[in-house]
Order: C-alpha cells, then structure tokens, then sequence
C-alpha cells in the first residue's frame, strides 16, 4: 500500500496528522476515526477502499500525533468541521469528496454534512454509530413529550457520558489503563481475538474526554435544525452496546436521500468486520 504521511494547519493553530493511501488520482474517500481511537484503526479497511479510492486519514484533534488542545472549547463541533476542511483542502485542494465516520468520528462530521459550504463538495456520507447531537437532542424532546418511559431505554446505553464529565474520575480511569485491558474489552466486546490496539489508547482516551465535554450539553440545552447537504447512508449495527438504533429513526427527517443497513454486530465493526463494512462504504459511495 502506498502510504504518504503530512501535517496539517488547523483555522486555530494547531496540527493534524494526516496520511494518504493509494492513487490519488481515484476519486477521494475521507474517514473520521472515533474515540478512543485514532486513525489506525482503518488501516485494515485500507487495502479494500483503495481499489476505489485515494484514502484520506486523520487523527482528530487530542488523539493519536494530532495537537492536544487544553480549552475545551477548542474541541467544539464547528471546529472540528474546520478542521474537516482544513484537511481535505490541503490534500485534494478544490476536489469533492466521500466521506465516512465511526463513532466521535461520525458525531463530528455530522456538524460538516449538516452545513451548506460543504453541500457539492461532499458526495456521499456513510455514518456508523454516531448520531448527529442536534437530531439526537429533538429526538429525546419528542420522546419526553410522547412516550417518557421510551426515554430511560435511550439513554441507558450512553450513561458513560455522564460519566465522562466528571473532573476527576474518567480522566483517572484511563490514566491507570493498558493496550492490554482494553485488547481484553474489545475481545469480549466483538467475540474475536487479535484486533488492534492503539499504543496511545491510555492517551487517546484521556484528551478525547473533551469531545464530549464541549459539545454534549449545548447541543441539548439548544438543538438546532440541521439538514443535511448530501445522501446519507447509516450502517447500523444491530448489537451496539453504546448507541442505540433508535435514533436512526429520526434521520430521514433531516436527509433528503437516506438509506440504511444493518450489520450483525457490536460497536467496533470497523475493526471485527473490516472487509464487510469497507465494501459497505464502497458501494454505497459509488453509487454517488
């Protein structure tokens, strides 16, 4: 595979780490890792996608060589959106673009499909686990108001985010984590042995926090309406112990062209069936 390496500027001064996989004359495919995890963890779709594509990755900003902003609010969705751009304009300049998200990976990106500038320039968008904030946040409204109990089953999945705005306790938490503990957790998570483990995962997941912490309460203090600016195809994995498929639901009321698939499977996919969501985002993505 041939692999190129680069560092990108972000509209705040800071710095992307980048690499590109394969021709780059194929039209380009970007993918946003999610977290704890930071760009490794397509590698073993790579091989697959760049029979189609000239692949794009990055670590978001606080994982894997990016910078590590301290504000949190640095770690905002519309810069994060920024930073979307910063990258594929330094990479592929004025070209459209596929686009493909897994987890905080799709969370963040759902703020760029969402925004007019990028309609025309993003072509296709597979989202996989990661709901956007604001349709989430009009979801549970319309849940609080219609059915209350159906309220507790969507939240019961994501009491980690609770969690995860706590000072102390999260941080503390991966501070004293291993590869190895969390190699034992995605084992017994995804029932598969031998799946890649970041080397950074114990770092990764510390500043990653972050993501949360400056996007979680805005987004349901005060959801906004955002459609979105291409077709959108959600992977939805059928055994995903942190996000439940009920908000998928809500989707079709803010895309024009939506599908969805699902997949036999728990929340790391991307890595215990690799080949199968690749050819998922392929095909979805040459179609458009």
């Amino acid at each position: 595979m041939l692999k190129q390496e680069r560092w990108v500027d972000t509209t705040d001064h800071y710095k992307l780490y980048v690499r590109t996989w394969g021709n780059e004359q194929l039209p380009a495919m970007v993918l946003v890792h999610g977290y704890p995890d930071n760009q490794e963890v397509w590698e073993k779709m790579i091989p697959s996608l760049i029979q189609h594509f000239y692949v794009v990755t990055y670590d978001v900003r606080g994982a894997g060589r990016s910078s590590v902003p301290k504000k949190i609010v640095s770690y905002r969705l519309p810069q994060l959106a920024n930073d979307l751009e910063s990258v594929v304009n330094r990479v592929i300049a004025n070209r459209p673009f596929h686009l493909a998200a897994h987890d905080w990976g799709s969370i963040q990106t759902w703020e760029a499909v969402t925004e007019p500038r990028f309609k025309g320039r993003i072509l296709s968008y597979s989202t996989i686990s990661g709901p956007c904030l604001d349709h989430a946040a009009n979801l549970l409204r319309k849940v609080v108001k219609a059915e209350p109990l159906q309220l507790v089953k969507l939240l019961g999945k994501s009491w980690y985010i609770g969690v995860f705005h706590m000072p102390l306790l999260a941080p503390t938490f991966w501070k004293h984590s291993s590869e190895r503990q969390w190699q034992t957790f995605l084992t017994q998570l995804e029932r598969q042995k031998g799946l890649p483990v970041s080397k950074r995962i114990s770092t990764d997941g510390q500043f990653g926090i972050n993501l949360y912490r400056a996007n979680f309460i805005p987004a349901f203090i005060k959801p906004r309406q955002r459609y979105a600016q291409c077709p959108v195809q959600a992977i939805v994995l059928k055994h995903d112990r942190f996000v439940s498929p009920e908000y998928i639901a809500e989707m079709p009321n803010w895309v024009e062209d939506f599908s969805c698939v699902e997949v036999d499977a728990n929340h790391w996919a991307v890595l215990s069936q690799s080949s199968h969501i690749a050819d998922l985002i392929s095909a979805f993505a040459l179609k458009h």
